[in-house]
This record gives C-alpha cells, sequence and structure tokens, in this order.
C-alpha cells in the first residue's frame, strides 16, 4: 500500500511577511514534491493558516467561476485568495459568504509574475470556515508567537532556511517585529473599545 505524504505543518504568518515572500523552491527534482515559499523571517512554507475579516468577494472569472477574497489581518494588510473549479468547497464559501466576516483559511502560497517583473503572492484555499472574534484574536495571538520565534532563530547558523532568505531577500528581519507589535497592539486597542462599549451600554 503507497504510503500517504505526510501533511505539511500550515504556518501561521501575517500578511505584512507573506506579501514580502517571492521565493519558492523544491526540495527534491520529484515531479510532485512539495513546493515551498520561503518566508523573510527564514521558514518554509508549503501551506499556511490564517484568520482575519473577510472584507470582500468577487466572481472574476471569465469563462467559468473564479473566486477571490481578500482577507485582512489586524494590521490592515490583505491576503487575497483565488478559488475556482479544482477548489469547489472554498469557492462555494466564497460565493455565499456575506462580508464582512471573520474566516480562517488553510491553503497553499501561489507565486505568480506581474507583466512588470513583480512576483505576487497569493492563496489558493483548501478550506475557509467561518469563526468568532475570540478565534480570530487567539490566531493574532499565536501567529505573533511563532513569528517571534522565527524571528529569534534567524541568526542560528544551523538555521538553513534563514541563510537562504539572507540571500534571496534584501529584507531586515526585525520589519517583521514591528509587524507583531503593531498586530498585538490592536487587539489590546479592540478589546478596550469593546470592553468600553459594552460599560457604556
Amino acid at each position: 500500500m503507497a504510503s500517504t505524504p505526510t501533511r505539511e505543518v500550515a504556518r501561521r504568518v501575517f500578511a505584512d511577511e507573506f506579501n514580502d515572500a517571492s521565493f519558492t523552491f523544491k526540495e527534491s527534482d520529484d515531479d510532485r514534491a512539495p513546493v515551498y515559499l520561503l518566508l523573510p523571517t527564514g521558514a518554509k512554507a508549503n501551506r499556511i493558516f490564517v484568520v482575519g475579516t473577510l472584507t470582500e468577494t468577487e466572481d472574476v472569472g471569465e469563462d467559468s467561476e473564479y473566486w477571490q477574497g481578500r482577507l485582512v489581518d489586524p494590521n490592515g494588510d490583505t491576503f487575497f485568495m483565488y478559488a475556482g473549479q479544482y477548489q469547489p468547497d472554498a469557492a462555494s464559501m466564497l460565493r455565499e459568504l456575506e462580508p464582512p466576516a471573520y474566516v480562517s483559511v488553510v491553503g497553499k502560497p501561489r507565486t505568480y509574475e506581474t507583466d512588470d517583473g513583480e512576483v505576487n503572492v497569493s492563496v489558493r484555499p483548501e478550506s475557509i470556515s467561518l469563526v468568532d472574534e475570540a478565534t480570530r484574536d487567539r490566531w493574532v495571538v499565536e501567529t505573533a508567537e511563532r513569528t517571534i520565534e522565527r524571528i529569534q532563530a534567524f541568526d542560528d547558523e544551523a538555521n538553513e532556511y534563514a541563510q537562504m532568505a539572507r540571500e534571496e531577500y534584501d529584507l531586515p528581519v526585525e520589519n517583521y517585529r514591528r509587524t507583531v507589535v503593531g498586530a498585538l497592539e490592536s487587539l489590546e486597542e479592540e478589546q478596550r473599545d469593546g470592553s468600553e462599549a459594552s460599560v457604556a451600554e
């Protein structure tokens, strides 16, 4: 019986760092080998797990349905995701959901080159679920922790992906510490405003 390939861990990443990532690679010559996106904080991502506010959905397909979704994280940065006939569950969720809504998405990073040579990155969702605010808040805290862990391991000489990130990206890793701080501050602000609103009621 053929062994099923182990599913890759889905990385938690804020949109700011995800959108800065443009370099993809394989770790073997096998046609079926997973394609990894190299995160600027020095980790490989074959799948990502994100939670945020779905602000917009649009059918951008010409001949058949092809849905675009915009998912915004607490810093106001956007993940773009696209689902068509090969992602029927995700496409039907994008068709049915009424923005704004909190959703969680597990999907694969996809890069494509624009006409002017820029590399853009988007998410090809495997699953999209409606979630509550508490789930979104937990994701923000856990993603902040994972990002800080990657930043702290960045200067470890044994960290081959950090070495690769230094070669591929001219991006100070400290940028993403600011992303983390911004996300946590906006969460605190929301919670403070929320508790003030409930006191005022």
